[in-house]
């Protein structure tokens, strides 16, 4: 696990400021560095640069950039190749010198080319450099485990895996891409390939840049459209047969990641995924597993309790650590340092404490993302079918009630909540978004004016035909794993682990686990209403039944409480006229009336669909982040 930054420029970009770019990821590398220059033709120069968290061969021969034998080849890279072992078995012919697996994407290039990245396994954010022509690659994994920032402007290219480096490139301006402001005061992420920088890019995930003279092309070697299509027609045929090879699957991905020469342990929540995954190390360890967790004083919230009840029946080596809100206000002022785009996902808290906790024992970590995304384990799946199955009678609702005499009666805003929102789900390109249609006008009325030329992203994806899907339960997990699972929870995690120079390894994220999850039918997933069922069935195969069944509850950062309380003045500072007018990125009169509204009123409670904390806090964080990097 790294830091990687680089560019492909004409600008006279010393070493010096390379190192400086670098060393702004000290955290996600602090083993070792390297930072070196290449002259190349029409005038461009070419810098690659990495921080190293040692993982795999400790020594030296694991430093970046590293070359080829022949210096044809220079790379970057951060993340795991988990088939590295086998693949350097196909490359025998290849002089290798040391034991990781960053040779090997050479030796893989040098035999097959770019279309090498299709026989890698693992989470990664490569920078390729081959001499021989000219060319500057750019790859990021099929899900996007590990993130990967381009700037592109004037012929120029800039990558890193944060945008801290970005921003310290020499002759970076960083004008803020307003279009995107609504959709990330609702979604509370900034997706691919979109940043919150104009000119600036998020590579998308399961795809390649290529730079060649001055220009830049991008290609998906694998998209979840594609790669689900060409599943679904080739489907498991029995679930018997489906729970087996999934099983085999999940202990093979999870017994590649227990590959490393420093310690390794694993995030235990007591939740299903978790513990599925802590078992499977479990059984493949010759000593108690390391598992961690965090609990909560308040009884109604705490599940670490059923987090130590399951690391007890496994027999891992199991430390928790009980927080309380003060624990997780404290690291608010940390949010923008680690996070250096806006991302306002409060659950980051959570998920920043329990990584502080397992760096104090191991380097490594096994965590259960993915499960929820590609099992059917969220609550809005079940939303989603139930809206599916009123979508015609919602249809109805809103054709009677735009009637010219209902609709001057303004009927539609007069019906419960529900029913406006089943009855106001219109939009055919996104029929799994519904949700409080006041939030989406409220996060648009909240931006200024654009500048000119400048369009504002929609607030929903409006992509969900691209899937050809009609069950919308199948269709909203899809759409999951091209925004939210990347965007947002992946995001989360890998800011929040390297923050505390963790590796966050997630085997449910595996590439034969995931597209073999596309062959299994949906009602092995969603079984009578029973979320996640073949997932669930595994994981009785390890743990007892009565130790996982039970209601998820959660944590949930108090931001209702901490906006109008300890952070109210500060909310109020960033959001007074005068600021916002001095700032000209939002409406300066809308916004401050709003804030100031909420900040008296607070909530009005989840049935009413007016609560505005989630906006407001969205808002908080963009202010908290715009304070540090661009103020001046």
């Amino acid at each position: 696990m790294c830091g990687i930054c680089g560019y492909i420029s004409k600008k006279n970009i010393t070493e010096e400021q390379l190192r400086e770019m670098n060393d702004t990821m000290y955290h996600r590398g602090p083993d070792d560095s390297g930072a070196e220059i290449y002259p190349a033709s029409d005038g461009y120069q070419v810098g690659f640069a990495q921080r190293r968290l040692s993982i795999l061969d400790l020594s030296m021969l694991g430093h970046q950039p590293m070359h080829s034998g022949n210096k044809r080849i220079s790379v970057v890279y951060n993340g795991e190749i988990y088939n590295f072992q086998e693949l350097k078995k196909e490359l025998a012919d290849y002089p290798f010198r040391s034991n990781c697996d960053t040779e090997v994407i050479i030796a893989a290039y040098l035999k097959w080319g770019i279309s090498c990245i299709e026989r890698f396994n693992g989470m990664f954010a490569i920078a390729l450099y081959d001499r021989e022509t000219e060319d500057i690659y750019l790859v990021r994994d099929r899900i996007g485990k590990k993130p990967l920032y381009y700037w592109y402007e004037d012929c120029n290219l800039v990558f890193a895996s944060e945008l801290k480096p970005i921003m310290k490139c020499p002759g970076f301006h960083g004008q803020i891409a307003q279009g995107v402001l609504s959709r990330y005061l609702f979604q509370q992420y900034i997706n691919a390939p979109e940043s919150i920088y104009k000119n600036v890019y998020k590579l998308e995930p399961g795809a390649v840049l290529q730079f060649r003279k001055g220009q830049i092309k991008t290609w998906k070697y694998w998209d979840v459209r594609e790669v689900y299509a060409k599943a679904q027609a080739n489907p498991v045929g029995s679930y018997e047969e489906a729970k087996g090879q999934l099983k085999e699957l999940l202990k093979k991905a999870v017994a590649c990641r227990m590959i490393a020469d420093v310690p390794l342990g694993s995030f235990l929540s007591g939740g299903y995924d978790s513990s599925l995954v802590t078992a499977i190390a479990q059984e493949h360890s010759a000593e108690p597993v390391k598992t961690f967790s965090i609990g909560f004083h308040e009884e109604k919230y705490n599940e670490a309790k059923y987090a130590k009840a399951v690391a007890e029946y496994l027999g891992t080596n199991h430390t928790e650590l009980y927080i309380d809100e003060q624990d997780m206000f404290d690291l608010v002022e940390s949010i923008p340092a680690y996070y250096d785009e806006p991302f306002a996902d409060s659950s980051q808290i959570a998920t920043m404490m329990v990584s502080k906790l397992a760096r104090e024992h191991v380097t490594v970590a096994l965590s259960g993302d993915g499960g929820d995304e590609f099992f059917c384990g969220y609550n809005i799946y079940e939303n989603v079918a139930q809206a599916q199955k009123l979508d015609v009678l919602g249809g109805l609702v809103h054709g009677v009630c735009s009637l010219p005499g209902f609709k001057q009666a303004h009927m539609e805003d007069r019906l419960p909540f529900k029913v406006r929102v089943i009855a106001g789900n219109r939009e055919k390109e996104s029929k799994t978004q519904f949700g409080a249609g006041n939030y989406i006008v409220k996060a648009k009325a909240m931006v200024g004016a654009l500048p000119a030329g400048e369009t504002a992203l929609p607030i929903h994806y409006l992509i969900e035909s691209q899937y050809g899907v009609k069950k919308w339960q199948v269709r909203r997990m899809l759409l999951d794993m091209d925004t939210y699972l990347p965007g947002d929870i992946l995001c989360k995690v890998d800011r929040a682990s390297m923050k505390y120079s963790l590796e966050s390894r997630c085997p449910i994220l595996d590439t034969d686990v995931m597209e073999f999850s596309y062959r299994i039918l949906h009602q092995y997933k969603f079984a009578g209403g029973d979320k996640k069922h073949i997932l669930k069935d595994i994981a009785y195969d390890y743990i007892p039944r009565e130790l996982l069944d039970r209601p998820k509850v959660g944590f949930g950062v108090p931001l209702d409480k901490w906006l109008r309380g300890p952070l109210r003045d500060r909310l109020l500072d960033y959001s007074s006229y005068d600021y916002l007018k001095n700032q000209n990125i939002f409406d300066a009169g809308y916004v401050s009336d709003m804030i100031q509204t909420y900040v008296a009123t607070g909530d009005a409670g989840p049935a009413t669909g007016a609560n505005y904390s989630k906006l407001s806090w969205s808002f908080f964080v963009f202010q908290q982040w715009y304070e540090k990097y661009n103020r001046n």
